[in-house]
């Protein structure tokens, strides 16, 4: 007598465990990932801005306005629109800037996550093109509840 070719339900159950735990490993790498991607979207527009800064400066080498408008670099209200990150005016957005000097050349643009993105928290670039992240969300402080709190 011929046994049956096939698997047996104690073989199916360790392929689909293994195949769990590939999964389980795998999925946080990608939402790193993508998050990252979603980042460099924020990053151009930071680049963009920059440019707009520099432009500024030189142009109103001396009489510059410390947070400049939109309108005084140059963009348009929707310029700075992306799909993950809006712009606007210097912190109405997810995006603010202020210019500290401009001999030499001194700014800083800093990006903030939409609700989307869960890493890192802010970004941000000066005006040599350093970029800093600042991982976590500042964190808020506990509110203490009475010890009778359970009861209501």
């Amino acid at each position: 007598m011929e046994g049956k070719g096939g698997f047996t339900l104690i073989e199916l159950m360790v392929v689909i465990f293994i195949v769990g735990i590939l999964a389980s490993l795998a999925v946080p790498l990608m939402r790193g990932r993508i998050d990252a991607a979603k980042w460099s979207a924020g990053r151009a527009i930071m680049g963009t801005i920059a440019t707009g800064l520099r432009a500024h400066i030189t142009e109103e080498r001396g009489s510059f306005t410390a947070v400049p408008t939109l309108a005084q670099m140059g963009f348009a209200a929707s310029d700075l629109n992306g799909t993950y990150f809006t712009g606007g005016e210097s912190g109405v957005g997810n995006f603010s800037w202020v210019i500290n000097d401009d001999d030499p050349i001194d700014f800083l643009i800093t990006a903030t996550a939409p609700a989307e993105i869960s890493t890192p928290y802010q970004m941000t670039l000066d005006q040599a093109g350093n970029w800093t992240e600042t991982a976590k969300k500042p964190a808020e402080e506990p509110v203490e509840k009475p010890w009778w709190w359970w009861w209501w």
